[in-house]
């Protein structure tokens, strides 16, 4: 039995700043009936097009973003750091290589959209918008040099929280 209660997006009261920058998630998806998850400490929250939404940004060399393309939705999960560990480790390994999963010791709720049983607060959101990030569009290059030296953009999604859910 899940220990989350449902509540408003509006009801969110994180320094989203923290939540991301600081503390990370994990973006998961589901794809013919396997589950991978990336950790990740960019992003953001707000409104678009009226709707609360979540900004994920995700390189096109993550094996997560193979799962994001094919579905349309996913999930984010927020932890805290007493799981900073097991986020570091997820962030660090390829899915592709092992199951990382498994040996995170985290456990996957399997809802139509997955997410992870320890996490503290869990948006489930649907893609409304994808778009790779691209060199010329870069107002100051020196963000660009610095932080895609190799050229390995980013995939910026738009996606609307759909749910979410807190423990």
């Amino acid at each position: 039995m899940s220990t989350f209660s449902q509540i408003s997006p509006e009801a969110l009261s994180d320094n989203t700043i923290k939540l991301i920058g600081k503390e990370w998630m994990l973006v998961t998806a589901k794809s013919d009936n396997k589950v991978n998850t990336m950790t990740a400490s960019w992003g953001g929250l707000g409104v678009m097009w009226g709707k609360p939404v979540a900004f994920v940004v995700i390189r096109s060399s993550r094996y997560t973003k193979e799962f994001i393309d094919q579905e349309e939705s996913f999930s984010l999960s927020f932890f805290g750091n007493a799981y900073k560990k097991h986020l570091g480790y997820l962030g660090t390994v390829s899915g592709r290589d092992e199951d990382k999963i498994a040996k995170s010791g985290l456990t996957v709720v399997e809802d139509e959209v997955p997410y992870f049983e320890e996490a503290r607060l869990v948006l489930k959101v649907k893609t409304l918008y994808a778009q790779e990030m691209k060199k010329d569009c870069f107002l100051n290059q020196e963000y660009c040099e610095k932080w895609y030296p190799n050229e390995n953009y980013h995939t910026l999604y738009v996606a609307e929280i759909t749910e979410a859910l807190t423990k």
